[in-house]
């Protein structure tokens, strides 16, 4: 493999060849694709679930899945992490404390099946895993329309797996004042917002003082994982499910779709989004 081949394996991507073919005519040309292989996520030994993920930002994703999954209650119960390059795809070897559920995982508790890219839970077994009500959010800071429009003229250009390939989504973290300050892309997206997540922890971000950005719909596993994390504004590109509009109002999550330029949907807890900013006190 080249040098030039290793720095893009490095990026998230590799180059393929490809057959274009434009206005009736064809030419040989390389594409830009994204990765996508299996993840296994190991706790103590066990395996919990083999995702299917883009192998970027893997010390993120461990951290931030195990957070979002409930497989540690807090950061220092994740006292050691492994990456292993297996022929198959990435091994995430983690050994947690013994109190964490990563140590205890009861076979009810097991995927089934591998965790597709757009698949936050397949293989779980029952209801009871599968939909999780999280406790609620923190009352958060507010966030003014403008700081969001901000933070959305910022992301496009913050994506250069996306640029590239047209195939990952990214998830986001910006300050109230609409400043980008964490992106993570991965061609599933729960699993962006998990290395979020992760990144986010790994940096000392205050979830309740800002808002995350993601480049996808709001279904209610993206709605889930913020709640784990404390995160209580949550704007996505495209729409959300009734079902993450009910876990957002339960959580106290506000909840914005459909985030374009000069327009947005608010469907929960619309008090933390203002039309402006109040005026300092003379």
């Amino acid at each position: 493999m080249s040098t030039q081949e290793h720095e893009e394996e490095a990026k998230g991507y590799v180059r393929r060849p490809v057959d274009r073919w434009r206005h009736g005519a064809s030419s040989n040309d390389i594409d830009f694709i994204a990765e996508e292989v299996p993840v296994a996520m190991v706790y103590n030994g066990t395996t919990f679930a083999v995702m299917m993920a883009t192998p970027q930002d893997l010390d993120d994703f461990a951290l931030g899945f195990s957070l979002s999954e409930g497989l540690i209650g807090e950061p220092a119960q994740l006292l050691q992490l492994d990456i292993h390059a297996l022929l198959e795809g990435m091994e995430l070897s983690m050994h947690v404390t013994g109190n964490a559920a990563g140590a205890n995982i009861e076979k009810e508790r097991e995927r089934l099946l591998p965790g597709r890219s757009g698949c936050g839970i397949c293989g779980t077994r029952d209801l009871e895993h599968a939909i999780r009500q999280g406790n609620a959010v923190a009352a958060g800071t507010t966030i003014t329309r403008d700081a969001l429009e901000h933070a959305l003229q910022q992301l496009q250009a913050l994506q250069p797996m996306n640029a590239a390939t047209g195939a990952v989504h990214a998830a986001a973290w910006a300050d109230r004042e609409g400043n980008i300050q964490l992106v993570r892309e991965d061609v599933g997206r729960h699993n962006a917002l998990d290395k979020l997540i992760g990144a986010m922890v790994r940096a000392g971000v205050d979830p309740a003082d800002g808002m995350a950005l993601v480049t996808s719909r709001a279904s209610y596993e993206m709605v889930t994982k913020a709640t784990s994390a404390g995160i209580t504004l949550l704007a996505a590109i495209s729409a959300p499910t009734a079902l993450a509009i009910e876990l957002a109002r339960s959580a106290g999550i506000t909840l914005v779709g459909f985030t374009r330029p000069g327009s947005h949907n608010v469907y929960t807890h619309p008090q933390r989004l203002l039309a402006a900013a109040s005026p300092e006190a003379p």
